[in-house]
């Protein structure tokens, strides 16, 4: 990872939480201003926050006992203040974007040393890699789903499945919100899904990205044609850049790996092996961290197997849950 692009977040990180303090002593003092006792009640807890950690130093336990008596007293009155004038102690917090690392970038480990947010991870993995294949979450999202693109009319004989692409959609749907809901569960498969282009299999990835970030996970997508040349550019040395030196961890070590468009890149051995051990390191979890991948493509599960490595097609047989998307192109049905 750059030194520069690591300088220009944290410079970043720095001013949205400037930012945040500010609004928050504004908003902070007006809600005083109006309530002047709540002001007295923190003044006060203050002052005996001070006198209590000179108490504990000096030993003095019963002054200690009294002390205590009394922040519970005021803790009582200012819940009762806060439930009569509708507020919540959200007002006494700053309301930073990120609520783990309060815009700083960084957050204590068990160890208690710093390591990175996994908000500015995600943005570092953006912006080195992910550019704007995953840039839509905002729009493409559980929320914005819309069902009534999917036709509700079964034809058997089309798509060999009793059952409407709406419904289909619909089941599919189910079973990403479940993956996102046991994503941290080892047991939980990874996801497959396969069907032509242009009936959501980006979009459906783009809704678990989106929910996954929120929780804080850290999602990578590449195309597999991108996704290989580059782990092999890497392991070649072909750019001798700290961005391409951390590719390869981040590949197998990201939260959620999306590979996208399996089966649209030019195999070769050296091409195959790589997907093998990305596949295979990724679903050993490493490091008592669980890791999840979702791949998409055109390709059949008996055409995974055909075209690749037995290896492979039994890796995701085994540990990759698999959803077929069919129906109407949904594009042609967005133009109209």
């Amino acid at each position: 990872m750059s030194n520069e692009i690591l300088s220009t977040l944290l410079l970043e990180y720095e001013q949205k939480k400037r930012r945040a303090e500010l609004n928050f002593e504004e908003h902070k003092q007006k809600i005083f201003d109006k309530y002047p006792r709540l002001q007295e009640i923190e003044n006060e807890l203050n002052n005996f926050a001070i006198n209590t950690a000179k108490n504990i130093l000096n030993g003095n336990s019963a002054s200690l006992e009294n002390l205590q008596a009394k922040i519970e007293e005021l803790k009582k009155e200012k819940n009762e203040l806060l439930k009569k004038y509708k507020l919540d102690n959200s007002f006494l917090q700053p309301n930073y974007e990120c609520k783990i690392c309060k815009d700083t970038g960084y957050i204590k480990s068990e160890n208690s040393a710093s390591t990175l947010c996994p908000c500015l991870k995600q943005k570092l993995l953006d912006i080195s890699y992910n550019k704007s294949n995953i840039s839509n979450l905002s729009k493409e999202n559980f929320d914005v789903f819309n069902i009534n693109l999917f036709s509700d009319k079964i034809e058997l004989e089309k798509y060999k499945i009793n059952i409407s692409p709406r419904q289909n959609i619909i089941n599919i749907k189910e079973k990403c919100i479940e993956f996102v809901e046991n994503f941290d569960n080892p047991q939980t498969h990874n996801l497959l899904f396969t069907g032509n282009t242009g009936l959501g299999k980006t979009f459906m990835s783009n809704c678990i990205a989106n929910e996954l970030i929120k929780k804080g996970k850290n999602v990578l997508y590449q195309t597999a044609p991108v996704l290989l040349e580059t782990v092999i550019d890497n392991k070649m040395n072909k750019y001798k850049t700290s961005i391409q030196d951390n590719f390869y961890k981040d590949v197998l070590e990201s939260d959620l790996l999306i590979i996208d468009d399996l089966g649209t890149e030019c195999l070769n051995s050296m091409k195959l092996s790589e997907l093998f051990t990305i596949l295979n390191t990724r679903l050993l979890n490493l490091n008592n961290k669980v890791t999840k991948t979702i791949i998409s493509t055109n390709l059949s599960i008996n055409n995974i197997f055909k075209n690749y490595e037995e290896r492979i097609g039994s890796r995701i047989a085994g540990f990759y849950d698999i959803y077929y998307f069919f129906g109407n192109d949904l594009r042609f049905n967005l133009k109209r």
